[in-house]
């Protein structure tokens, strides 16, 4: 199973958490603070399964926009205590679901193309 979630105003998007790095935090650190905060479970790391890269532009009001050029680092983590869709209240802003999703359908179901292939990723290190 994959922890995945909906975010507040995509609700058709199936996602995985994820957020900035806080000071003094490593990716690890985020990675299952992200998880905590955004669907409610905390996970313990397994290993880290890659990054993606990719570039978009930000449009804010009145301006041309800017190129951001992003990094997101993916890991495993298996689950620990907490419960599903429990989320953080200050997280329920930026997050309108979380639930459940079967490893093996995740690589269809998430939203977005990197998201899937770490999900693939995942089911391929858990299967050996």
């Amino acid at each position: 199973m994959v922890a995945a979630i909906r975010p507040r105003g995509r609700e058709r998007v199936w996602a995985l958490p994820k957020g900035h790095i806080d000071e003094g935090e490593t990716a690890a650190e985020t990675a299952m603070r992200e998880v905590r905060e955004e669907t409610g479970v905390e996970g313990r790391l397994v290993e880290k399964l890659g990054d993606i890269r990719y570039v978009y532009t930000a449009r804010w009001e009145g301006e041309d926009g800017e190129r951001i050029f992003k990094v997101v680092s993916f890991f495993l983590l298996r689950a620990g205590r907490g419960r599903i869709g429990e989320i953080d209240e200050a997280m329920r802003v930026e997050v309108a679901e979380a639930s459940w999703l079967p490893l093996a359908e995740a690589p269809r179901l998430l939203s977005y193309d990197g998201e899937r292939k770490m999900a693939a990723k995942a089911l391929e290190r858990i299967g050996e």
